[in-house]
């Protein structure tokens, strides 16, 4: 059946391989990142391999700078931060969006076919117009096909991206009330 989807199905099928092995890059990679931030926040030392540890160290760079100041270059590390984890999640985005539309402009060229089989023979057989209409049906399924799971997946990934950036902001913020607390002891 997938073959009577015709070029417009295949290109689905490619862009939904290509939409799952994006996801499958990003959780693993946000699942190694969340582990890595998690040891990090049980750790007293601050690690490079990690972006909170990064972000740590940025702080005891900075730390003797004016809050002002130490509060743009923490909002700076995280701006630097957030896209290793965002990267690759628009594009799963994007490709759950074009998956439908493809289908329907499978739609609209197997009805074409269908309406010119009209045309040319008319409507006493059958099996001509059913090449287009098959054609219509299944462009139209594979994309939705396509599309749900990578609606669903995509969401799954920007949540996992979404508790990350949340946590290196509420390290910020907790490093930062911590500051302004000492400067008001001072």
């Amino acid at each position: 059946r997938i073959d009577q989807g015709g070029v417009v199905g295949y290109v689905i099928l490619t862009l939904l391989l290509i939409g799952l092995v994006l996801v499958f890059e990003r959780f693993v990679t946000l699942t190694k990142e969340k582990k890595k931030m998690i040891a990090q926040l049980e750790s007293s030392e601050s690690s490079d391999d990690n972006l909170l540890g990064q972000l740590i160290k940025d702080f005891n760079k900075f730390k003797d700078k004016d809050i002002e100041t130490l509060e743009l270059k923490m909002d700076a590390s995280i701006t630097k931060a957030v896209p290793k984890l965002e990267r690759g999640i628009s594009t799963i985005k994007l490709l759950s969006a074009v998956a439908p539309l493809l289908g329907l402009l499978g739609t609209v060229t197997g009805m074409i076919g269908t309406f010119q089989s009209i045309t040319l023979f008319g409507t006493g057989d059958p099996k001509l117009m059913a090449g287009g209409i098959s054609t219509a049906l299944v462009t139209t399924v594979l994309g939705l096909v396509c599309a749900i799971p990578l609606l669903l997946l995509h969401n799954l990934i920007s949540g996992k991206s979404r508790e990350l950036v949340q946590i290196l902001e509420e390290q910020t913020a907790g490093l930062l009330a911590e500051k302004a607390e000492q400067e008001i002891k001072a």
